[in-house]
């Protein structure tokens, strides 16, 4: 197996690495390249560092994309580590089964869902990714374990959310749920304010929900957005969009704050005042930004931040005045997103808690870095937390504070990764491989 120098980037774009990476296709061969440990990498869909080795190696797993098992009765399903949500979701759609949990891009590889224990659009009823995986196989050097939520329980637990740091995941058995069909019954209703946005997030008993929220609005008008909610049922596959793509890097003006606004005013008006219902297929709903490939070249050459937060339900004073940050700076894009979660997590350093989650998007300047400074800050003394596979930006201090499970994830992963061999730039200049 040769290894390639190659630069390459987190999706934000913002930060980058020089290294060189390997790209297995076989099991026996990623079992040679493990053998010397470095970390793993997906799709490099985190927006930050999170998969980035600067000066280092990393295995490139997206070739490794097999599906090894599927029990039709059950649902349970085994597969390699490089598959992607999204490949899961269309061939077991149509079977009646799909992934328990999906994020926002199919784009996201099983290993990299674990890794950061993903939440989607029905975390306040069906908890995080990793609250679904019935096993999954590590490899550590010349080492093959298996860990489940029953045997070497600790170590999963530490792998759940646990940035890649206790080994190569390989391949995790999961458990999919039943679906009805593979089409999604849509229902989307205008909020006026953010009082009206939760409200309806909270009375909402659809089994996925999620706010987009204009996070340039202001005033009155502040937290005004569209709720959908959905629901999998069985019908007549709308007709496929064509994907769309980017073929180059957008100039800086084009989301300045003048146009931002009146997207967004344009976005919460298509929406009848009586609301509106349609048929989607599932991957117009879950992944939404997926048709549009390399749209993170809308940010121009200078790449974006997103930030993303959580806070507990008591403690939403707090997020409200985060948002009227927000929307004053003027540095917002379209895509913000307003989310009610449920407590389910994974493992120690897994985001989710029970509360809201906001996240908006920044183009990468410097007043960006400093509102996101602040935002940070508010946070941590909200009791919440941020989202590591959304971050550039943060602290060591910060995000230590804000995972009180740290130091028990910080001595499960040294059990298993004594050398910090999987180390990366992230762990790096979090400092997270050390509980101090």
């Amino acid at each position: 197996m040769s290894w390639k120098t190659t630069e390459y980037t987190g999706w934000g774009r913002v930060l980058s690495a020089n290294g060189q990476l390997a790209r297995p296709e076989r099991a026996r061969a990623l079992s040679e390249i493990a053998k010397t440990p470095c970390p793993a990498i997906g799709n490099r869909r985190s927006y930050g560092d999170a998969a980035l080795n600067s000066d280092g190696k990393a295995i490139d797993m997206t070739r490794m994309n097999r599906i090894l098992g599927f029990d039709a009765g059950t649902g349970v399903v085994t597969v390699e580590a490089g598959i992607t949500i999204g490949e899961l979701a269309h061939v077991f759609a149509p079977k009646g089964w799909i992934p328990a949990v999906m994020p926002g891009t199919g784009f996201a590889t099983v290993g990299g869902c674990i890794a950061q224990d993903v939440h989607g659009k029905n975390h306040h009823n069906a908890g995080s990714f990793g609250q679904h995986v019935l096993s999954v196989t590590l490899l550590q050097g010349d080492k093959r374990t298996t860990a489940t939520p029953t045997k070497n329980k600790d170590l999963f637990r530490a792998t759940m959310g646990g940035i890649g740091q206790t080994g190569v995941i390989a391949e995790a058995k999961l458990q999919l749920k039943p679906c009805a069909g593979d089409v999604m019954m849509v229902t989307e209703q205008r909020a006026d304010n953010w009082d009206q946005h939760i409200n309806l997030l909270d009375a909402s008993t659809a089994e996925y929900c999620v706010g987009w929220i204009d996070a340039t609005a202001t005033g009155g008008a502040l937290g005004r957005g569209v709720i959908e909610e959905a629901e999998l049922a069985k019908g007549l596959l709308p007709t496929a969009k064509p994907s769309k793509s980017v073929p180059m890097n957008a100039p800086n003006w084009a989301l300045s704050g003048p146009i931002v606004r009146a997207f967004n005013a344009a976005y919460f008006r298509r929406v009848p005042g009586s609301g509106k219902s349609s048929v989607k297929r599932i991957d117009d709903f879950f992944f939404p930004l997926d048709k549009i490939h390399d749209w993170n070249r809308l940010y121009g050459k200078r790449g974006f931040h997103q930030f993303q937060n959580v806070v507990p339900l008591d403690q939403m004073d707090a997020l409200r005045e985060m948002l009227g940050l927000i929307a004053r700076s003027g540095l917002a894009s379209p895509l913000a997103v307003l989310k009610r979660m449920g407590p389910g997590r994974a493992g120690h350093m897994s985001f989710p808690m029970e509360g809201y989650t906001l996240a908006v998007d920044f183009p990468a300047r410097d007043n960006a870095k400093d509102l996101i400074a602040r935002l940070e800050d508010m946070t941590k003394d909200a009791g919440g937390r941020l989202y590591l596979a959304k971050d550039a930006l943060a602290t060591g201090p910060a995000i230590k504070a804000m995972y009180p499970e740290h130091g028990d994830w910080t001595k499960l992963a040294d059990k298993a990764d004594p050398d910090h061999a999987f180390a990366t730039d992230m762990t790096r200049r979090l400092d997270l491989r050390n509980a101090i």
